[in-house]
């Protein structure tokens, strides 16, 4: 049994099977106790931060939504559902970040959220200074087009790692 492991261990990363790397590295963060609602992450290109909390209830132990940070904020990215946009490496998507949060009142668990990012290509038309601009004129043509240009896409999933508590 040991050798099949190694065997497979040392295999694994060959085979495609590895874990990918977030972008972002962070250390597990700080335990919460239930009913505590928490910041994940904040997001301010999608004018978006996640909050969290752990419910006490055996069928969903931990909840988290993206909530809108303000209502003047302009996003530049979107914040899309997990399920719909199924994301991976192979659909262009980036593993973005892994947030770690153990529960106060059952050590052995924790609620990992794994962020994804679909990025853009930049737009290749710079200006004098080096910047992309957007014209307002020029977007309403486009708008009425239907060619409206693609934003930068993030989307979250939930996991619970550990045993539960009793």
């Amino acid at each position: 049994m040991r050798v099949a492991l190694l065997i497979l261990s040392v295999l694994a990363p060959s085979l495609g099977m590895a874990a990918e790397t977030p972008e972002l590295k962070r250390a597990v963060g700080a335990a919460q106790a239930v009913g505590v609602v928490h910041t994940l992450r904040q997001i301010p290109e999608a004018c978006a931060r996640l909050e969290g909390a752990f419910t006490g209830d055996a069928a969903q132990p931990y909840r988290f939504t993206p909530v809108r940070t303000s209502e003047q904020c302009q996003p530049r990215a979107r914040f899309v559902d997990y399920a719909r946009a199924q994301p991976s490496a192979e659909k262009g998507w980036k593993l973005n970040d892994v947030i770690r949060v153990p529960d106060a009142a059952c050590p052995t668990r924790q609620a990992v959220v794994h962020v994804w990012r679909l990025p853009v290509a930049p737009n290749a038309e710079r200006d004098g200074q080096g910047q992309s601009r957007i014209y307002l004129e020029e977007a309403r043509k486009q708008a009425a087009s239907g060619s409206i240009p693609q934003v930068t896409m993030f989307a979250a999933q939930l996991q619970m790692e550990g045993t539960a508590c009793r």
